[in-house]
């Protein structure tokens, strides 16, 4: 089945599922306002069970903390025309990673990045902005896999004032500076928020966060970095 156009995409349901995948995702910028009961990118919140590193190495994922939450977003700023994202670097955290660009599925979830061959690459998720665009732009990654860490295990550990490059196919930078680091528990996911229509250029990476439930193989939480186009190069 082929991919859901903007038109069809309206007043829709979250989607739980226990494999990976899982979410009906919101619709284009500009009526995601409308989806406050909608919770957001939910394959890594509910949809993918990663025992990982919370299993394999008692590794820990650093977690925001309360001098971190910040602001959700700068209000106004810079934009750029729409152009794809290929990769994010954020220096703070180590990051450097190829985007995937990543739709839906035939039945209106969400794609997301394997577990197996790619747990070290973020992805870009198509149907939001362009990083740069007016809007929310989501780039989505796993905190772990069943091997270890994967791309996004040290967002939790990032603060306000740090920065997210992300290269764009037009040969521009996207520079944006991180306005808030916040922590959600699955059950009160804010998809208003987060998805809400914005009239500057904003970006959300999101992670799974929090404890790990071993009894059903789920993170609690979800680590949602808020940030805003500061400028370009």
């Amino acid at each position: 089945m082929a991919e859901p156009e903007w038109r069809r995409i309206y007043g829709f349901r979250v989607v739980f599922t226990s494999s990976p995948g899982g979410f009906t995702p919101p619709p284009r910028p500009g009526i995601w306002a409308r989806l406050a009961g909608v919770a957001g990118v939910l394959f890594l919140l509910t949809g993918v069970i990663v025992i990982g590193v919370a299993v394999a190495s008692q590794l820990h994922a650093p977690q925001p903390s309360a001098a971190a939450a910040g602001s959700a977003g700068a209000g106004y700023g810079p934009s750029l025309a729409r152009s794809v994202p290929v990769s994010v670097d954020i220096p703070a955290i180590g990051v450097k990673s190829r985007l995937l660009r990543l739709g839906v599925n035939s039945d209106g979830t969400i794609r997301v990045p394997s577990l197996y061959p790619t747990p070290g690459q973020a992805a870009w998720y198509k149907y939001s902005a362009t990083p740069g665009q007016i809007g929310v732009s989501v780039i989505e990654g796993h905190v772990d896999a069943h091997k270890g860490p994967g791309v996004f295990f040290r967002l939790g550990g990032l603060r306000p004032g740090d920065i997210v490059d992300v290269r764009l196919a037009d040969g521009i930078t996207a520079v944006f500076r991180i306005t808030g680091v916040r922590q959600y528990l699955k059950s009160k996911f804010p998809a208003n928020t987060i998805y809400a229509a914005t009239r500057y250029s904003a970006l959300r990476l999101i992670t799974c966060g929090g404890n790990f439930d071993y009894r059903t193989g789920h993170y609690l939480s979800a680590t949602v970095v808020f940030a805003s186009l500061a400028s370009a190069r």
